[in-house]
């Protein structure tokens, strides 16, 4: 007998996860044997407290220094007695990743190179909005990639392994640091870092238990408390783990699509060939957060002669007819040795206006960060170089 759908969709998520856990990081305990409280769940944290005899209010409090304070000791831990303070230090660590290089674009698009404690690094960018004072931080969620879509800088390192809960999370406290921005502004209180994308290095849902296990840290009410609303989650299409993701985060969704027909995306996006576009755009449908008030977001990056014909944009209004959606036209952005070519103004317009007409928004985005190689396909670490790249 023939397995039902929905018990093939669990075995491939269930094959999915065991397959993501085999890059875990390694254990967040120090050479000394401390352990770094950053990353772990509320009910870790209470446990590990509880192991060296202090009462559950002692977890909240230390919640409450760490993601709303930014505290990175315990010593500011103000409201809690020096001795427990004392002990906390003796066995524990706040920890960040440390920032090996910081660069700042004339944009003033700032790219970090963190390293984390085995030496791995990764890239985060913070994207200023060009007009109000807030903005995007662009967090990564792998040491490298395994999707090797042919027009990303990123593509072009092989996968090292994830990142855990406390280094993705870090990435955003560590740009707080950077910008000032504790204790975390109180409701809709204006902040640079007013949103985060998770569009950086590695495919999200490929390491999905770490990104859940982070956003779900930086979504909690007494800590940094970024709304949902405020989180985007970006995929090539691993069309098992967006269902999970829609139902247990759901925060905005983003695929990034780039072509729209099978034969040219499993070129592209290699991904493809497994989740093919009419299973993506099934998924979509399925997004539970979607909505006129939350749309999906397609980005399409503007590849010239090869995705930017009239045709394409009929195709792709085609594809995403009735989905409440937007669709983000990104200027391919040069890296040392790609292939393509960036398409001509002309002809992005073109494609922008076809897709307008449809009734879809579709803005052209504005390349930021070029210089430094932080714009959108171009981050990629030193190390893990793809033979041939």
């Amino acid at each position: 007998m023939t397995a039902a759908p929905d018990a093939l969709t669990e075995a491939e998520r269930t094959r999915i996860l065991a397959k993501s856990a085999r890059f875990d990081p390694p254990a967040a305990t120090l050479a000394d044997g401390r352990r770094d409280v950053v990353g772990l769940s509320r009910d870790e944290l209470a446990a590990e407290l509880a192991a060296i005899g202090e009462a559950p209010f002692r977890a909240r409090q230390v919640w409450h220094w760490i993601y709303h304070q930014g505290a990175t000791d315990f010593a500011a831990m103000s409201s809690i007695a020096r001795p427990t303070r004392e002990k906390l230090a003796e066995r524990f660590v706040i920890g960040r990743p440390e920032a090996a290089t910081v660069q700042t674009a004339a944009d003033d698009t700032r790219k970090w190179l963190f390293r984390f404690r085995d030496g791995q690094e990764a890239e985060t960018v913070y994207i200023p909005d060009p007009v109000e004072d807030r903005g995007a931080v662009c967090l990564s969620s792998q040491v490298g990639c395994t999707l090797a879509c042919r027009f990303c800088h990123t593509g072009t390192q092989i996968l090292t392994r994830n990142l855990g809960a406390a280094e993705i999370v870090g990435q955003f406290m560590a740009a707080r640091d950077a910008y000032g921005e504790w204790p975390s502004p109180k409701g809709e209180t204006p902040r640079l870092l007013s949103t985060i994308v998770l569009m950086g290095m590695g495919e999200p849902l490929y390491n999905y238990a770490n990104v859940a296990k982070a956003m779900t840290i930086v979504m909690d009410n007494e800590g940094i408390a970024l709304s949902r609303r405020r989180i985007t989650l970006s995929t090539s299409g691993v069309v098992p783990m967006m269902d999970r993701a829609g139902a247990e985060l759901g925060v905005n969704l983003a695929v990034s699509l780039h072509a729209v027909r099978d034969d040219l995306r499993d070129e592209l996006v290699p991904l493809n060939r497994k989740y093919p576009i009419a299973e993506l755009i099934a998924a979509c449908r399925r997004y539970p957060a979607a909505s006129n008030a939350r749309r999906i977001t397609f980005e399409y990056v503007m590849l010239r002669g090869v995705n930017d014909s009239p045709a394409d944009a009929r195709e792709l209004v085609r594809l995403i007819a009735g989905l409440p959606a937007k669709v983000n036209l990104i200027p391919f952005n040069p890296w040392p040795g790609s292939a393509y070519e960036t398409s001509s103004a002309a002809a992005i317009a073109r494609f922008s206006e076809i897709v307008m007409a449809a009734g879809f928004s579709a803005p052209v985005r504005t390349p930021r960060g070029r210089e430094i190689l932080a714009a959108c396909g171009q981050l990629r670490s030193a190390v893990g170089a793809r033979a041939g790249s």
